[in-house]
């Protein structure tokens, strides 16, 4: 109990200064194990607990947002103790505390378009990496004519495998961000603003391979129902 009190009042102190509020980086948020236990019960999921898309595959647990509400369901206790340990920091409130994992893979040269996460959640999504690091960049969003246009790359953040990464306010709100489609990524000291918040003393200009990654974006979806809905009507 003293380490999760002691976590609940320390996450503050992870805070990345040089963004728009809010966003905070946690490296080595779970262990190696806990780690290798993760992807251990991703990869053992059957095969229709996958969504495949054309440039990656996921799983959703708790349910499958919809603009007409998600049909809760029991998240397994494997991946309810991780939920757990997020709740315990603090970072929702017990009115929204989170009830739905997706679970993205990407593979080497695999990434994600621009995009925010959008009204079906509650404005703060928090991050756990396994398996390999990667490069979230982060654009403003930009509205004219009623047509949204995407800027240019203001500045990114460097997840490291076993990172928690949480995102607030602003940076929820009024930001697109993505993952590039490469296989390795540089570091570069002036883009990437949670750099000096990492575990490792990476150097400026130095090359890392991508892995296989898993990232488990923890959310709280607040229109629900135990009920089966007519999506079609």
């Amino acid at each position: 109990m003293g380490d999760e009190n002691e976590q609940r009042s320390n996450y503050s102190k992870n805070a990345i200064r040089q963004v728009p509020p809010s966003a905070y980086y946690i490296p080595n948020f779970i262990s190696e194990d806990e780690e290798k236990e993760i992807i251990k019960k991703v990869n053992a999921a059957p095969l229709p607990k996958w969504t495949q898309l054309s440039h990656r595959r996921l799983q959703n647990w708790g349910g499958i947002p919809h603009p007409k509400g998600m049909i809760a369901e029991k998240i397994p206790d494997w991946l309810q103790k991780y939920v757990d340990k997020i709740s315990n920091l603090g970072v929702f409130d017990v009115n929204t505390l989170p009830n739905h994992v997706l679970i993205n893979e990407y593979l080497p040269n695999q990434g994600i378009m621009a995009h925010s996460d959008g009204p079906l959640f509650h404005p703060t999504v928090t991050t756990i990496s396994c398996g390999s690091h990667t490069v979230l960049e982060f654009y403003k969003r930009i509205n004219t004519d009623n047509v949204e246009k995407e800027a240019e790359l203001e500045f990114s953040f460097f997840l490291e495998p076993r990172s928690l990464l949480i995102l607030q306010n602003e940076l929820y709100s009024n930001y697109l961000h993505s993952i590039a489609e490469r296989k390795s990524d540089i570091i570069t000291k002036c883009s990437i603003k949670n750099i000096d918040l990492c575990s490792n003393d990476y150097k400026e200009g130095q090359a890392i391979e991508r892995e296989t990654r898993l990232s488990l974006t923890i959310r709280h979806v607040p229109k629900t129902s135990k009920l089966k809905l007519k999506f079609g009507r």
